[in-house]
């Protein structure tokens, strides 16, 4: 399954990297949304957050956290979004575990937007029954 950000990790493309260790790897995105866009890779070639162990996706979410401080910090940014998307119909272009930090100010004329639905009678209580976590085992 070698993407194009296993070749960065084998160091067989240029990134310009941002951290890297034994887990992950940091890198800026080469088509931000905003400068300073960067992604957050996992080493290991796993394509979405279902197959990722728990503790790599721990992981990676502190590197997300430590980069996102980091650039409020530095450019003193007002918020950012982070985004995972998990498979190829979520927009997923790399089926390689990734995650997208985008630096964001309230007049950077950039909006992530997706239309909303509504449920309908009795769907909320559907979905509920389907999606609680309260009887699930671990």
């Amino acid at each position: 399954m070698s993407t194009v950000f296993t070749k960065i990790i084998n160091k067989e493309i240029p990134a310009t990297i941002l951290y890297e260790d034994e887990l992950s790897i940091a890198i800026l995105d080469i088509a931000p949304v905003n400068k300073g866009h960067s992604l957050v890779i996992a080493k290991e070639e796993i394509p979405t957050t279902d197959q990722c162990p728990d503790e790599l996706l721990a992981h990676l979410m502190r590197v997300v956290r430590r980069l996102d401080m980091r650039m409020r910090e530095r450019f003193n940014i007002e918020a950012t979004n982070i985004i995972i998307n998990n498979g190829k119909a979520a927009g997923q272009e790399v089926p390689h575990l990734h995650i997208h930090i985008i630096p964001r100010a309230a007049d950077d004329g950039k909006t992530i937007t997706m239309p909303k639905c509504r449920y309908g009678e009795g769907e909320l209580e559907h979905y509920r029954n389907e999606l609680s976590l309260d009887n699930l085992a671990d």
